[in-house]
């Protein structure tokens, strides 16, 4: 039998990290109906809620690590049950008593994180490397819009995609923009879903000095990893910043006429609603808005889209874990879109493009399918 410390302690442990709402579960399985694992294997939520109600952790239980924190059980809960704070307070029981093995693909990540600010281990001085050729400035005190780039963007060769078109977007539309680049740290996101609670804290705190102390007050990010951190969660620490997705930037522009299209992109998209941008922050219209203004584009849906849309499985700290092929749930988002007959899928999110990028490699679609973030076709019309 799997170690298990005594009932209080765990049941105290899971209030104290949020998890208080656990009590008001009463066990009718809509979480376990709803979660998307369902869809390609076995997974139940309402079995680790009710063992979580109980106080009794099982510390060899995989899936503890499994929850990709997408959200679509809260918006179902007829109750309103908290999950991932259930999840994350259980996930910092395990991590912090060091009974059970976290995943070593996750360990090492978060270990990473800890040391140089990046789940890719790169050193913290070449975190802005990505810009160099750009002619991208420093952010310095009066710049009216600091542009915050995702550890992924920064540092993956295959996304930094993002960040360029998105640079070259704001130069088109003359923003005062810079960068903090090596003072900048991972936003802890994906470390507090995790259960490193210790560690988001540090990263937050980092990352709030280097904003005030560079008279920070406005930040757009390409990330809704990132902006549901700084904006739900930072502000708990003494963050005081506006915080924009960018799709939310572009959208306002195109209202204002600051942003003006003169080439036609004559192609089917079908968008993608990320967790973090849709379901936990209510941004569906938006992204929309923008790619309905460029000129020749046709605007597909999926049949499951805004509040229902399928988690392409990068949240929680999956995108640092390994996902057997078969379980992997951006593969079933991925043919919906072909079978759509869309040419490209767009994404406002870099976890999801690298997570339908890996899918598109691995189900051998090359060539029957783009996948583009809104910034990259923004800046293909411009």
């Amino acid at each position: 039998m799997s170690p298990a410390i005594p009932d209080k302690e765990t049941v105290d442990i899971i209030r104290e990290m949020g998890g208080d709402t656990l009590k008001i579960c009463y066990q009718c399985g809509t979480c376990t109906g709803t979660c998307p694992w369902n869809l390609v294997r076995t997974f139940l939520p309402r079995r680790m809620m009710h063992r979580a109600q109980l106080g009794l952790i099982d510390f060899g239980d995989k899936d503890i690590w499994t929850c990709a924190t997408c959200g679509a059980c809260k918006v179902r809960c007829p109750r309103g049950v908290e999950m991932i704070d259930v999840i994350r307070a259980i996930r910092k029981v395990v991590a912090e008593m060091g009974v059970a093995k976290v995943p070593d693909s996750l360990r090492v990540s978060v270990k990473n994180i800890s040391y140089v600010g990046n789940p890719q281990g790169e050193p913290e001085k070449e975190r802005g490397n990505w810009a160099q050729d750009l002619g991208v400035k420093a952010f310095t005190p009066g710049t009216e819009l600091l542009y915050f780039t995702c550890c992924i963007p920064a540092f993956d060769a295959k996304v930094r995609r993002i960040a360029r078109a998105t640079v070259g977007i704001l130069n088109k539309v003359g923003i005062d923009f810079g960068v903090l680049g090596a003072k900048e740290r991972c936003c802890g996101e994906s470390v507090r879903k995790s259960g490193n609670e210790t560690i988001f804290q540090g990263l937050a705190k980092s990352n709030i000095q280097a904003f005030a102390e560079s008279g920070v007050k406005k930040v757009v990010v390409n990330s809704p990893h990132c902006y549901h951190t700084f904006k739900n969660e930072y502000p708990e620490i003494g963050a005081e910043f506006e915080v924009l997705h960018l799709s939310q930037l572009l959208d306002q522009l195109i209202r204002d006429g600051k942003l003006k299209f003169s080439k036609e992109i004559k192609k089917k998209v079908i968008y993608h609603d990320p967790c973090y941008l849709g379901r936990h922050n209510q941004i569906y219209d938006e992204p929309r808005r923008v790619l309905q203004a460029i000129p020749g584009l046709e605007l597909l849906e999926f049949p499951d889209s805004r509040q229902s849309s399928i988690c392409c499985g990068g949240g929680g700290g999956r995108v640092w874990m390994e996902t057997p092929k078969e379980e992997r749930f951006c593969d079933l988002r991925l043919q919906q879109a072909i079978d759509a007959g869309a040419d490209v899928l767009a994404v406002a999110c870099p976890y999801c493009m690298l997570m339908f990028d890996d899918s598109l490699l691995t189900m051998g679609k090359e060539g029957t399918i783009e996948i583009k973030d809104i910034s990259e076709l923004v800046m293909e019309a411009l």
